[in-house]
């Protein structure tokens, strides 16, 4: 099939993740509709830069380059943006592998003009070797992944996920890139939403747009053992309500949490319902999902709540960093 052209944006950080994303780059490289290119942008770590840029200096097809901004997943996103030249831009996690029909499936969604993002479905890779009984699938976000209660298929969504997801490049000339000081900074609290925030705004700017997940997209998202533990899925949902008030901040509540409501009314409860009905007939891991959707709610409520009184006291909580100022500085 003829369709748009590609770059592939992956940004890393850490060298704990080498083998990983070795992994990430070669699955790129495999694909049956080929990326124009793959950028490797590498978050303030002289080492790591020095590392890929000499594996991959005689390899066509692969730009290492450095985070231009502030540290954080957003500025290196900016910069991947920014130095690409595909007319569609995709994100793939550094600790991810993507399957062989993963950028056709997203070149697919592009052939209606209207569409401006496309996701996929992320499927866990857990470290022990299965799903730990006592975590929910309604849940799958705290690790990076699709989480039941999206929609099958090719569907509309308010947002795509970030660690598999595509943009048109009118998109950001039109919103705007990804926030900073919203999602992840290296070790830090484990923040998120940035890609929310932004197709949110993606949204307002043109209201004829179409956003759409996509569930034959699909990557391999490695789950290590430390978050397996209940301890970082507290930690995890108390930052999700952390970035949930910061959206809100941002682009108003309505709209930051239009989908958040449905899925804390439909589908938490039916999960809920799903673990006690477990437990009572006597199925591993019953009552502890259904405790740990307890959890994950009160956590996450908790962490808004926070959230929402530091945004009020701080003014604006973050920097919408528009992508379409460095638009002339592609090289």
């Amino acid at each position: 099939m003829r369709g748009p052209g590609i770059s592939v944006v992956i940004c890393v950080y850490t060298e704990d993740r080498w083998e990983d994303i070795l992994a990430a780059v070669r699955s790129v490289r495999a694909q049956s509709y080929p990326a124009l290119e793959t950028l490797l942008v590498v978050d303030h770590n002289p080492a790591l830069l020095d590392r890929l840029t000499r594996a991959y200096e005689e390899t066509g097809g692969v730009r290492v380059l450095p985070n231009a901004g502030p540290r954080g997943l957003s500025a290196g996103r900016n910069t991947g943006v920014s130095a690409s030249r595909g007319e569609v831009i995709a994100f793939l996690d550094d600790d991810a592998v993507a399957e062989r029909g993963w950028l056709r499936s997203f070149a697919e969604g592009y052939t209606d003009p209207r569409v401006l993002a496309v996701g996929g479905r992320t499927v866990p890779v857990w470290a022990s070797g299965r799903r730990p009984a006592w975590f929910p699938e309604e849940f799958d976000w705290v690790v990076g992944c699709t989480y039941k209660g999206l929609p099958p298929g090719r569907a509309r969504v308010r947002n795509v996920l970030g660690g598999n997801a595509s943009f048109r490049r009118a998109a950001f000339e039109a919103a705007g890139g990804f926030a900073t000081g919203i999602g992840r900074d290296g070790d830090r609290r484990p923040l998120g939403c940035e890609e929310t925030e932004l197709c949110i705004r993606l949204s307002l700017a043109c209201p004829d747009a179409v956003l759409l997940i996509d569930d034959r997209a699909v990557i391999h998202h490695r789950v290590p053992e430390p978050r397996e533990r209940f301890g970082y899925f507290r930690t995890r949902t108390y930052a999700e309500g952390l970035s949930k008030a910061l959206v809100a901040r941002s682009v108003g509540a309505a709209k930051g949490l239009e989908s958040e409501r449905r899925y804390a009314t439909r589908v938490l409860p039916a999960g809920f319902a799903r673990g006690l009905r477990d437990a009572l007939l006597g199925r591993p891991g019953g009552a502890g999902r259904a405790a740990a959707i307890v959890t994950g709610i009160l956590t996450a409520a908790g962490g808004y709540a926070v959230g929402s009184v530091r945004a009020r006291r701080s003014g604006s909580p973050f920097s919408g960093a528009a992508v379409r100022e460095t638009q002339g500085q592609r090289p």
